[in-house]
């Protein structure tokens, strides 16, 4: 032990010495502490003298270095009170001292953590995979920090060679006169550098202390066009530009979002290629589902597997793509609204309420039982039950495209009930979200914190019902006193230009969007209520509205179908068909099955037979599953596995 003890001794002196001597030296101290721990060395007492005298120097470093940032104080105090040096010249002078001032400190720094981790090394058990993982964990932080410290002293060494570029044109300036043009551009000059000091938002400074924040490597790879060479132009604008991708060590992908120069225009290529990739290939993938009789909707989800990660895998920009998506969801609602006045609504209120309630507690308790019989964690069973609840309304929506109304007083179309239980659902859709962070603390409670756990839950329960309570009462006074004044404003304004009429709709529905997040309600429900506030100003305001956001709400649902074909892979249901097929038909059946029952008891009688037709409907899950079980996954409530077949 003694003997190791020691040897440990030497291996820390000699990287002490490693860090602090120069370079002929740095070789002595290694070939002699090869010798020693070969035993090919001196006696004893020759070792102990060599260690005294590595010491010896490492002390007499750190007195060098207190002594030289005296001096470099003292300098600084020196330059700061010179009266025959310009502004620019003292700041770069002393930006100069403070940079070298830094790189002391942080070589004396880097001694001693290299020392402590030695240390932690020796101490550690090498058979203990967990404390060497943590070992690990520490060397990546201390790497990661000694990184960031670099890059920010190679940034200051940046901006002192600017001060001294200033300087230097400055004194320039001074031993000579300027002509009109020189002065305007050098006025000019001085006005663009206030403006980008003025809009620069040191993000990275002031993020990297906020808790939570951590340090990652990360690579930056360029556009693949290394072959071509008349890109190369193009590829050194998009380097100035900052566009490269950023690949981390988890494997996610990151573009530049915000620019620290907000003066120079920027796009994405990628995002742009992604959508023109998709716009093209959606036609004849439309066209073969029209030809043979299916709706387009599933030649745009086609489109989508093969330009995905399994088929071709092209689309570089996919959380953009599912993020314009996203506005064809909010604008293929509102159109459902639009269709689904209030007067329908008041018809069907309490099937569209009390219907998937049934179903969802149905799902559940089914769920459970299951979960039980295949000794699956209930905190799991409840939330494969909810998702497998839901039911798709764009989908459905796009079925009833078109579809009748009930001509006789008291009638009940299936269209109706169908798309109120659908509405309904995604109420509950907002609810199970923000049920989901109390989901995923009682999967790891205790016991005793059941009780708890079950209040928790019951106060969000009743926190979402109060919002949707708030949600409603907006409706009846924007509907009272607001969306009449506020049409017929945007009808007299858009006579000759659809422009005004276009973004006014627009702004309305994103207002109702914004509204019910902010109350913690589905962002989908505020679409759909938006539709329905305008619908209320009659069938001629509904058709003109229709003619014009069409179009739009068919482009973005491209995208939106397209995207969901990104998360399909063909290959995985090859290989699970069997297993698929069995739980996919299962789910059909048992949702078909238990919505018959449900709408069995809560139909009037005289409107019993659309219970198949609504029943149907019914029997599919929703996209949003895909979203849910993301979530879910990355919280630890599902496996890897179970994700897959959501």
């Amino acid at each position: 032990m003694q003997t190791i003890g020691f040897i440990s001794l030497l291996t820390l002196t000699s990287l002490l010495c490693g860090h602090l001597a120069n370079t002929g030296e740095h070789e002595d101290v290694v070939k002699h502490a090869i010798k020693l721990h070969r035993g090919k060395g001196a006696v004893v007492t020759q070792r102990k003298q060599w260690v005294l005298e590595s010491c010896r120097k490492l002390s007499g470093l750190l007195r060098q270095k207190n002594v030289v940032l005296n001096k470099l104080k003292n300098a600084i105090r020196a330059v700061e009170k010179d009266t025959g040096l310009s502004d620019e010249e003292k700041l770069f002078q002393v930006h100069t001292f403070e940079i070298f001032q830094k790189e002391l400190n942080e070589s004396e720094n880097s001694v001693f953590q290299a020392i402590h981790g030695l240390q932690r090394a020796l101490q550690g058990d090498y058979k203990d995979v967990v404390n060497m993982k943590e070992s690990s964990r520490q060397r990546l932080e201390a790497l990661r920090e000694a990184a960031i410290k670099e890059e920010m002293e190679y940034v200051e060494l940046l901006a002192a060679e600017k001060h001294q570029v200033e300087a230097l044109k400055n004194m320039q300036h001074q031993n000579k006169s300027l002509s009109i043009l020189d002065e305007i551009l050098e006025d000019v000059r001085k006005a663009a550098d206030r403006l980008e000091e003025e809009i620069e938002e040191h993000a990275f400074d002031d993020n990297k202390s906020v808790r939570g924040v951590n340090f990652e490597a990360v690579l930056r790879v360029e556009e693949d066009e290394a072959s071509s060479k008349r890109n190369a132009s193009k590829r050194e604008v998009e380097d100035d530009l900052g566009l490269s991708m950023l690949i981390d060590s988890q494997n996610n992908q990151y573009i530049l979002t915000k620019p620290r120069d907000s003066t120079i225009p920027r796009a994405d290529h990628h995002f742009i290629k992604d959508i023109v990739t998709i716009g093209m290939l959606s036609l004849p993938c439309g066209w073969l589902c029209t030809a043979i009789g299916l709706p387009t909707m599933f030649g745009y989800i086609i489109c989508g597997v093969l330009l995905g990660p399994s088929g071709l895998n092209s689309i570089k920009s996919i959380v953009q793509v599912e993020t314009v998506g996203e506005f064809g969801v909010f604008f293929t609602l509102f159109l459902v609204g639009l269709e689904f006045s209030p007067e329908r609504l008041r018809k069907v209120w309490k099937i569209s309420l009390q219907g998937p309630c049934y179903m969802t507690v149905l799902m559940i308790a089914f769920g459970l039982l299951w979960g039980h019989l295949l000794q699956i964690r209930p905190t799991q069973s409840v939330f494969i039950s909810t998702c497998l609840s839901l039911s798709s309304t764009p989908l459905v929506s796009r079925f009833l495209a078109g579809s009748a109304r009930g001509d006789k007083e008291g009638d009940i179309d299936y269209s109706s009930v169908l798309l109120g239980m659908l509405v309904m659902q995604d109420v509950q859709l907002g609810l199970f979200i923000a049920v989901m962070p109390t989901l995923i603390q009682a999967g790891a409670s205790t016991y005793s914190s059941i009780v708890k756990e079950i209040l928790r839950i019951l106060i969000l329960i009743g926190q979402i019902l109060f919002s949707l309570a708030a949600v409603f009462l907006i409706c009846l006074i924007i509907k009272t006193y607001l969306i009449g004044p506020y049409y017929r404003k945007l009808h007299s304004e858009s006579k000759g230009n659809k422009e005004i009429l276009i973004l006014g709709i627009s702004a309305f529905i994103f207002l109702m969007l914004t509204i019910t997040e902010l109350l913690d309600v589905s962002m989908e429900l505020g679409c759909f209520l938006a539709g329905a506030l305008i619908s209320s100003q009659g069938h001629m305001v509904t058709e003109e509205i229709m003619s014009c956001i069409e179009p739009i709400r068919d482009f973005l649902a491209i995208i939106f179908f397209a995207s969901i074909g990104l998360h399909v892979f063909p290959t995985f249901v090859i290989y699970e068909l069997t297993v698929l097929l069995f739980l996919t038909l299962s789910v059909v059946i048992m949702k078909f099955v238990l919505a018959v029952l449900v709408l069995s008891l809560i139909l009037p009688k005289s409107s019993q037979y659309i219970k198949w037709i609504v029943s149907a409907g019914l029997a599919q899950v929703s996209e949003f599953s895909f979203v849910l079980g993301s979530r879910a996954r990355r919280a630890g409530i599902i496996s890897r596995e179970v994700s897959y077949f959501i």
